[in-house]
């Protein structure tokens, strides 16, 4: 099969977890070049993404930049992914902005947050995902998405349930090194003990609350926020115990995992919630939200809070740091039943229903 891969988030300002899923599933269907050929597809650059975010081959570019390029897929239905590709298969999207084709299209929907909290994201971005949900609803035929959270979004948002495919997302599972976890606290200039956060800063990522709740509790540890900048206001009050890192190489991020006392991860809304994946895989004590896509990530191995409640969010704090050992086994245990190859091998069925 030929499958056209779009790859325009690896250009984002921050192209976050969507771009390391993409990315991630990619490299393992090229493992498979028996069973499909991708055949990456962005809009108009000039230059090569950030490293991090570089695909693992050449990508064909189409004649248009963003935010042009996005206008067009959604309003004329061009440009065509295969007008760069040559013939193709299958087209997928592997972002919300579903690509122009003639050919049967998967788009993969991580989160539809923007229906629910509107006043959480960009006017322009609000108004682009919305549109793409319309467009997906007329001329997606299969909707691959990351949790049961998001699958249940999308009907409620009036998208075919036969339509809809659950792929979990993966992990990287090899444990930090002692040197490499001595290496980052000395780069870093780290504390003994330390809550850990990690993400995109943004409004709905409730950093806020999470600061709050760090402030509210006896025992006073530094929060240390990873994580690039992201849009809006995050409306952190630094209690002076803040810790803000930005942006870290893939090399740092799992020994800050690993040495971190407690991982904290309140947002209000995810898609699936790649973090809590990623600190339960270094054995690290885990508080994320219940009622969300990062509880069913978590699969039973965390503290669950209500994320907008600061209180019992310092409360699942004080209580991870006394279960520290006793959520260690069963959260690496649980981050390993999430692998890309499996994430791979789901959306290479996906493939295989519409070449069919």
């Amino acid at each position: 099969m030929r499958v056209a891969y779009t790859l325009e988030q690896c250009w984002h300002p921050t192209p976050g977890g969507t771009a390391v899923a993409a990315l991630r599933i990619a490299r393992e269907l090229q493992a498979r070049p028996d069973d499909v050929e991708l055949l990456f597809v962005a809009g108009k650059h000039s230059a090569a993404p950030s490293l991090e975010y570089r695909p693992s081959g050449p990508v064909a570019m189409l004649p248009l930049a963003r935010p042009w390029l996005y206008e067009a897929w959604t309003r004329l239905n061009w440009p065509k992914v295969e007008s760069v590709t040559g013939g193709i298969d299958v087209a997928h999207a592997t972002g919300l902005i579903p690509c122009a084709s003639n050919m049967p299209l998967v788009v993969t929907v991580h989160d539809v947050a923007f229906l629910h909290d509107p006043e959480k994201f960009s006017r322009q971005g609000a108004r682009i995902m919305t549109r793409s949900l319309d467009v997906i609803r007329r001329r997606a035929d299969r909707v691959i998405c990351s949790s049961q959270a998001t699958i249940d979004d999308c009907i409620a948002a009036g998208i075919d349930a036969e339509m809809l495919r659950h792929v979990p997302l993966g992990v990287d599972s090899a444990v930090a090194s002692d040197s490499a976890v001595d290496r980052v606290r000395r780069r870093y200039l780290l504390p003994d003990e330390y809550v850990l956060f990690v993400g995109t800063r943004e409004p709905r990522k409730n950093l806020a609350r999470l600061a709050l709740a760090m402030s509210k509790r006896a025992t006073r540890q530094t929060l240390v926020v990873v994580g690039a900048d992201g849009w809006g206001d995050i409306g952190v009050v630094d209690h002076g115990d803040t810790l803000f890192l930005g942006f870290v190489p893939d090399d740092d991020l799992a020994p800050l995992y690993a040495a971190a006392s407690v991982f904290a991860y309140p947002s209000e809304r995810e898609g699936f919630g790649l973090p809590v994946a990623e600190a339960m895989a270094q054995g690290v004590a885990v508080v994320t939200s219940r009622g969300t896509s990062t509880e069913e990530v978590a699969g039973g191995a965390a503290v669950l809070v209500d994320p907008f409640d600061a209180d019992d969010i310092a409360q699942g704090i004080d209580q991870a740091f006394d279960q520290r050992a006793e959520l260690s086994a069963p959260g690496i245990e649980r981050a390993g039943q999430l692998t890309w190859a499996a994430a791979a091998e789901r959306t290479l069925a996906v493939y295989r229903e519409l070449a069919a």
